[in-house]
């Protein structure tokens, strides 16, 4: 998994925010699919490695969850 590896890599501190954007998007109203692209393209990070992000923020009931 290159990218779980790639996610590991970026600071907790970086996904917490990623996955911060992804909800907050979600929450004004962006289907989840721009809320993920969008949040992508702001963090210079792949759709796939929001993805990964998300799971591991609801996994680990990050804030705002």
């Amino acid at each position: 998994m290159s990218n779980q590896q790639t996610d590991e890599s970026l600071p907790v501190e970086q996904r917490q925010s990623i996955f911060l954007a992804v909800v907050e998007a979600q929450d004004a109203g962006s289907p989840v699919l721009v809320a993920r692209a969008e949040v992508a393209r702001r963090f210079s990070v792949t759709e796939e490695q929001v993805k990964d992000i998300e799971r591991e923020g609801v996994a680990n009931q990050w804030p705002p969850l």
